[in-house]
């Protein structure tokens, strides 16, 4: 909707992905953004902090000269012409600054002075667009419409949202699996980014239909991403579904994941020094266990893991890794899991292989969506 040439800041900017060309300095852009946004700064870095710093010493009319005077010349005309090349690109899309004010402003007013291009400005920018989809998470948790997946530790609950049209994949969002050893060789967002793209991902769900939704159970903390408070304090009384597999089953999906496919990315990353860094990623990961393991088991299962990652260095197989992987689970994630289960089992509605889980929560949705 537009009010007076400005976008009002709605959930279909983010249900259809619209292009949006943020103005602040990339030190703004990377602390968190959207994704469909493009960091074309009306000032750079340094630009910002002296404008700020004139702003307090000497006032907004000073401050504004001196912003002018450090973007003119051939830097302004090379800012003009990468915003012109963004909006004929993505002529649908928007911009804005971090409150809707003076930069979009002129970012706004430069496309159409010196590039003839008329650029709709969303009004309250940055700020409103990230309160609106804090609110639409705050919103959904209000609304209770959520199931969460638990099961123990390999149990293959992502592998359960990925065959549901309503599940929201957490972990996902924060590309890291949630335990010690869930990081990927690839780095996590910020953790606004992360709020984005869960809020994001919400908010199409609902407008393709959906009214409730499946998560795994998490913690508050994924790697450095933290869950919103409202959700995390919701999902500690939302329903249950438990997803069981046998231990074999479960050692096999974590061989799949965490030493296959975790050695694979880093390989894909760095050819030469990947293996090195993902042996490491492993040493370490479980060096994290020590004081929770104690020293007699900890020793016990760095000597298998050094053996499986040896075995893995000179022959390219991993079939010693089930040792520690089994151990780790035998002897520290199913006594946990099992007293989770026990403590959270008034809230379970169902119990069941991965092919009964996903065939439950699809009936289930089908029951609260006629």
């Amino acid at each position: 909707m537009m009010v007076d040439g400005d976008i009002l800041p709605e959930p279909a900017l983010f249900i259809s992905n619209r292009a949006m060309l943020d103005a602040r300095a990339p030190v703004e852009f990377a602390k968190g953004a959207f994704p469909s946004a493009v960091n074309l700064p009306l000032m750079n870095d340094s630009d910002r902090e002296q404008v700020g710093l004139c702003y307090k010493q000497h006032g907004q009319e000073a401050a504004i000269a001196l912003g002018h005077r450090l973007v003119s010349g051939s830097v302004k005309e090379a800012r003009i012409q990468a915003w012109a090349d963004f909006a004929r690109a993505n002529p649908g899309g928007c911009l804005y600054c971090f409150r809707g004010g003076l930069r979009s402003k002129i970012t706004q007013q430069w496309l159409k002075s010196e590039a003839g291009i008329t650029y709709p400005r969303v009004a309250g920018g940055y700020k409103a667009m990230r309160g609106l989809l804090i609110d639409s998470v705050t919103q959904a948790v209000a609304q209770g419409g959520f199931v969460v997946i638990g099961g123990m530790t390999g149990s293959g609950k992502t592998d359960v949202l990925a065959q549901l049209d309503n599940g929201l994949d957490l972990e996902g969002y924060a590309n890291h699996r949630g335990s010690s050893f869930g990081k990927h060789a690839t780095g996590q967002p910020s953790p606004i980014d992360f709020e984005h793209r869960l809020a994001i991902d919400l908010l199409q769900k609902q407008a393709r239909g959906h009214s409730w939704f499946a998560l795994e159970d998490e913690s508050r903390l994924i790697g450095r991403c933290a869950l919103p408070l409202a959700l995390y304090q919701g999902m500690q009384g939302f329903a249950m579904v438990w997803l069981e597999d046998s231990l074999e089953g479960r050692v096999e999906r974590i061989l799949r994941d965490y030493v296959s496919g975790l050695s694979a990315e880093y390989l894909v990353l760095d050819a030469e020094g990947g293996f090195t860094r993902y042996r490491d990623h492993l040493l370490q990961a479980l060096g994290n266990l020590l004081k929770r393991l104690g020293d007699e088991r900890y020793r016990r299962l760095l000597k298998l893991m050094q053996a499986a990652l040896d075995q893995q260095a000179s022959h390219g197989e991993v079939d010693l890794h089930r040792a520690w992987i089994e151990g780790l689970l035998r002897e520290y994630y199913d006594p946990i899991y099992a007293y989770q289960r026990e403590a959270k089992g008034s809230r379970l509605l169902f119990a069941g292989d991965q092919a009964a889980v996903v065939d439950f929560l699809r009936q289930y949705q089908g029951q609260r969506t006629h």
